[in-house]
């Protein structure tokens, strides 16, 4: 496919503006419209070698769903309930961004973001766009790794005057990295 994939779970929506604002960035050329995960089937993800996927945080460093992290709409783990016993996404390039409110769940800031990326990476999917830790204030992420988060981070709630300066320095430097799948 020549354009990027871009692929969500929300509950209350945010996730789904964000992924639609930095989709607006890219411009229709470069990246189809940002679709909810529980619209789609893991033919429709598959069909791209360069993806970009976002996460709410909910629950305690789990993926998002129904009933598994108090997730009221289908969300990451229906959709993955939906996969072939053992995906191929090696070829695959994919940048993550997770949202989460780093002062009211500071103890576990954006932790759902280890187990999606962990997914994919064990389905063979090349992961790019870590992102400094820096300006974000917290106790404890499982998304941290290294000293850097393992993705784009947003706190559209307490932090949401950073969003577009955040989006536009993250897909600096992922954008290099991920039109290199694009085939022509």
């Amino acid at each position: 496919m020549n354009r990027i994939g871009m692929f969500f779970g929300t509950e209350t929506g945010t996730t789904r503006l964000v992924a639609k604002k930095m989709q607006k960035m890219l411009g229709d050329e470069l990246c189809d419209k940002p679709v909810n995960v529980n619209r789609i089937t893991p033919a429709d993800m598959l069909a791209y070698d360069a993806l970009i996927l976002g996460t709410p945080s909910y629950g305690i460093g789990e993926i998002p769903g129904n009933g598994v992290s108090g997730c009221f709409e289908p969300n990451w783990a229906e959709f993955f309930a939906q996969m072939p016993e053992s995906p191929d996404f090696s070829g695959k390039r994919i940048a993550f961004f997770g949202l989460g409110t780093q002062e009211r769940y500071a103890d576990r800031f954006c932790s759902s973001l280890l187990p999606l990326v962990d997914k994919f990476k064990g389905w063979g999917a090349e992961v790019v766009g870590d992102w400094p830790a820096d300006g974000y204030t917290f106790e404890q992420s499982a998304a941290l790794v290294n000293g850097r988060f393992l993705g784009l981070i947003i706190d559209q709630r307490t932090q949401g005057m950073h969003t577009d300066e955040r989006m536009d320095a993250w897909l600096a430097q992922v954008l290099p990295l991920l039109r290199e799948k694009l085939s022509d």
